[in-house]
């Protein structure tokens, strides 16, 4: 058997795999199931979860609320640190940008509608629902 180096040019990586190596999804199945349902775009397309990764291509993946648009620098098909894994990829500047955005979006609209303290009591549920049915 040969040892496979994260830098060998010949090395062929699913797509599914890079992203959990690339620290993406926790596990190689959600990064499949990701993919499947179409969640991840490889160039501007819906792909399969087998797609060959290659150097340089663009890839939006889901990030919690929002999505990052990253291009492919490096490929492995071990899941490294978080540290080596960040070098795999560099995210776009419009797409960091759009985050903050989205962020600082999400910061004022909380603002906006505040959380109550506490669960209301018995009665007060009782007010609600007679407002409600007005």
């Amino acid at each position: 058997m040969s040892n496979r180096n994260q830098n060998d040019a010949d090395v062929n990586v699913r797509l599914d795999k890079w992203l959990w190596a690339a620290r993406f999804f926790k596990t190689r199945a959600l990064a499949r199931e990701m993919v499947q349902a179409g969640k991840v775009h490889y160039n501007g397309q819906r792909t399969k979860p087998g797609k060959t990764v290659e150097r340089g291509a663009m890839i939006k993946v889901p990030a919690g609320w929002d999505t990052k648009e990253i291009k492919v620098l490096e490929l492995s098909d071990r899941r490294l640190s978080a540290q080596l894994a960040q070098t795999l990829y560099e995210e776009t500047d419009a797409s960091a940008a759009q985050r903050e955005a989205n962020q600082t979006a999400r910061k004022l609209s909380a603002f906006h509608s505040p959380r109550p303290e506490q669960r209301p009591d018995k009665k007060q549920r009782r007010q609600i629902i007679k407002f409600k049915q007005q």
